[in-house]
């Protein structure tokens, strides 16, 4: 971790984001780590998240409810508008993107965010499982 003074607190909030590929939210981060830390605040949890973020360990994505991300390197996401949750792309990040708007529009364009919106597999095998109960 960074220059800051060391927190057991924060160190723990570091690892659940990095042990996760759910894009939690700090309501989430608290919820998973409460139950074993029965001090922790969900101020707390907030202000380490900021602080990482801040830091550039992880990720604030910035959707109706903040969702935070250790993977930093640029990538793709899709939100699922049903339930919410929020994935991975498997797609490549295309600097030529980046290379088009800055031609375009004569400003310097140093990486951009893919955000794909939908239905994710879950909530469509939910359903289908729904049709197919249907008389």
């Amino acid at each position: 971790m960074s220059g800051k003074r060391y927190s057991r607190q924060r160190e723990l909030i570091y690892q659940t984001i990095k042990g996760t590929d759910q894009h939690p939210t700090a309501e989430m981060v608290y919820n998973r780590l409460k139950p074993d830390n029965p001090s922790l605040s969900l101020g707390t949890v907030y202000r380490n998240l900021n602080l990482l973020a801040e830091e550039g360990l992880i990720v604030r994505m910035p959707f109706p409810v903040d969702r935070y991300d250790a993977n930093t390197k640029p990538h793709s996401h899709f939100l699922c508008c049903q339930c919410g949750c929020v994935y991975d792309l498997p797609v490549p990040y295309d600097e030529a993107l980046d290379q088009a708007a800055s031609s375009a529009s004569g400003h310097q364009i140093q990486r951009h965010e893919l955000l794909c919106y939908g239905i994710c597999i879950h909530c469509q095998s939910l359903s289908e499982e729904n049709l197919n109960e249907r008389p």
